[in-house]
């Protein structure tokens, strides 16, 4: 069995936020920010995008609820051409990781009709230039093995693995070895991104 059909949580870590790589939307599609009573296109993207969690209201409360000010500033939606939402990402904090403050990569994800489609790319590019903007030097996320395709968008970006536990440089070494390769997931596995 693969580690890509496990479900191995796993860490990766970027050590400043210098030299983002920078990629633009295609035509047509935008950015919008958070705005009061947005917890519904959140909830409608994550449950279209999610095959490991349960999606629920209380989750996104646990998460955000103690900050729902803060998030016009901090969680956006990818829009269509249409207008319809169809992706969202948080650029996110926390108080303290190995001893310094982070921003933290959360929530990505696109709905599977519009994945392979270019956009995950210019959706990190504004996540990272906005932990950037918002004061951040350094940002890590966690995310696990079975979600492949979001692992290799932020090896792009420049994360790189964090070591926590015993397990996990065999688990890189499987990772960064797909990675370089060029290793793809087949199409019908879904492209999930990162929880957290």
């Amino acid at each position: 069995m693969s580690i890509l059909d496990e479900y191995i949580s796993v860490t990766m870590i970027r050590d400043d936020l210098d030299h983002i790589p920078q990629f633009h939307l295609p035509q047509g599609y935008a950015i919008r920010w958070y705005q009061d009573g947005d917890e519904d296109l959140w909830l409608k993207v994550q449950r279209a995008s999610e095959d490991y969690i349960e999606i629920t209201h209380e989750l996104f409360m646990e998460w955000h609820g103690n900050y729902l000010s803060i998030l016009k500033d901090r969680m956006f939606f990818l829009l269509d051409p249409k207008m319809n939402t169809i992706g969202t990402a948080t650029a996110w904090f926390i108080g303290e990781y190995r001893g310094k403050p982070y921003g933290r990569v959360g929530w990505v994800a696109i709905v599977p009709s519009e994945q392979d489609k270019g956009l995950s790319r210019p959706m990190m590019t504004v996540l990272c230039n906005r932990l950037r903007e918002l004061g951040h030097e350094r940002a890590y996320l966690t995310t696990s093995t079975a979600r492949f395709p979001a692992i290799r968008l932020y090896w792009r970006f420049g994360f790189r693995p964090e070591y926590n536990q015993p397990i996990d440089r065999d688990v890189w070494r499987e990772l960064e070895w797909r990675i370089q390769k060029g290793y793809r997931v087949p199409r019908q596995e879904p492209e999930s991104y990162c929880r957290g």
